[in-house]
């Protein structure tokens, strides 16, 4: 376990890095607010094949496939000390592309490592440790990323994301899990696409994952809004300087730790439909007290907001760990990953373009009630067979899992 969390935590606090310093590194050299805008479009863009990328992680081992894929982006990162000119910012987005493929593969291939490697019943307190880890990154690696870019420039970032890459594969080597070797891959023309579009069948026909993958859809497409106003909120409700969005986000991530601490305990008392249902009753009541043009009020509704937007994300990657077949977890994990985050990134770019056109004041109650009423509709629906299972197996004694040491 201690080895898994390791490699969470360096790989998380790199990618954080180059999550921030990409966009100011094409604005600095560019001038361009829309390039470095299309920073993040680079990053996100490879979830839109999620599907077609997890099928990877059905066909091999987990655990020596998350070594190679942090291995090879510890490779590619070193070239990006030679974008020093706008006329090599091409170069930056090209390895942005590869960098969000590694990450949609590397996601599918963690959770089915852990959907397989670990006993089902402690699933929700790793996937809440791993949140916390991963958020806990988030408030530092920032301010390393900021202070590094604005003394030493964008080269140092990279090197310094290109070893965090390194020392995770050495932690996932240092990872002892038995894993079974899955099965021969058919190597007729097609075979491919198949086994994509059975993980995308076996998805919608669960009748446990696919109303929480919904909500978790639903989830991160009020959450895209929500962001897009967050610079509204700040500027028009409390009076305060963009810069202030940082401590509201910082705060924010202050939540989503608590989040990772609380999830484990709560998925052992309650199934995952009701725990994603608080999460997004939680944030949508505190999305719009972000309405109200008061400090206190907004940082609070930010600390909740941190606290339950995980809790709907984190509910739904356990369901899939859970419910899925062992041997198409990878690509199940990655259909439900695109479904869950895209509307995020489509929100986002509507978001931008309600906020010039719609008050906040008004925008986000109605994102409120809109989240609130599919949450009551998430709690009060009745729960799935027991027996209901992703790919339909029939009922038989399940095999011991394998378990993680470390």
């Amino acid at each position: 376990m201690r080895w898994y969390l390791t490699g969470v935590v360096v790989s998380g606090f790199g990618t954080t890095a180059m999550w921030l310093v990409s966009g100011i590194w094409v604005k600095s050299l560019t001038g361009s607010d829309g390039l470095a805008a299309l920073t993040a479009f680079a990053l996100w863009a490879p979830a839109l094949l999620g599907p077609l990328l997890g099928t990877l992680a059905d066909r091999v081992r987990r655990r020596p496939l998350l070594i190679v894929l942090d291995l090879a982006a510890a490779a590619v990162l070193p070239a990006l000390l030679w974008v020093t000119s706008a006329d090599r910012v091409w170069l930056l987005f090209a390895v942005l592309v590869l960098y969000g493929a590694q990450g949609a593969v590397h996601d599918a291939a963690e959770q089915a490592l852990l959907a397989t490697g670990f006993a089902k019943e402690r699933l929700g307190s790793v996937n809440g440790w791993r949140m916390t880890a991963g958020e806990s990154m988030k408030l530092i690696a920032p301010l390393v990323a900021a202070g590094l870019f604005a003394r030493y420039g964008g080269g140092p970032v990279a090197l310094l994301d290109a070893a965090t890459f390194a020392l995770a594969a050495a932690a996932f080597a240092a990872m002892r899990v038995r894993e079974e070797r899955p099965a021969p891959a058919a190597r007729e023309r097609g075979a491919w696409r198949r086994e994509t579009a059975e993980g995308v069948r076996l998805l919608a026909a669960s009748p446990v994952l696919r109303p929480l993958v919904a909500t978790g859809a639903f989830t991160m497409l009020l959450a895209g809004v929500n962001g897009a106003a967050v610079y509204a909120v700040v500027d028009q409700g409390l009076g305060r300087p963009p810069a202030y969005a940082g401590v509201l986000y910082a705060v924010q991530g202050a939540g989503s730790v608590l989040a990772g601490l609380t999830t484990g305990p709560l998925l052992r008392r309650i199934p995952e439909r009701l725990l994603a249902a608080a999460g997004l009753a939680l944030f949508a009541a505190a999305a719009g007290v972000r309405a109200l043009p008061y400090e206190a009020t907004a940082l609070a509704a930010s600390a909740v907001i941190g606290l339950g937007m995980p809790w709907v994300l984190v509910a739904a990657m356990t369901a899939v760990q859970r419910e899925a077949p062992a041997e198409a977890v990878g690509r199940i994990a990655a259909t439900a990953n695109t479904a869950l985050f895209v509307p995020n990134a489509v929100a986002l770019a509507a978001g931008a373009a309600l906020v010039t056109t719609v008050d906040v004041t008004l925008l986000l109650p109605v994102l409120a009630v809109a989240g609130l009423a599919w949450a009551a509709v998430t709690a009060a629906a009745p729960a799935a067979p027991a027996a209901a299972r992703a790919g339909n197996a029939p009922e038989e004694a399940p095999a011991e899992p394998g378990r993680t040491r470390s």
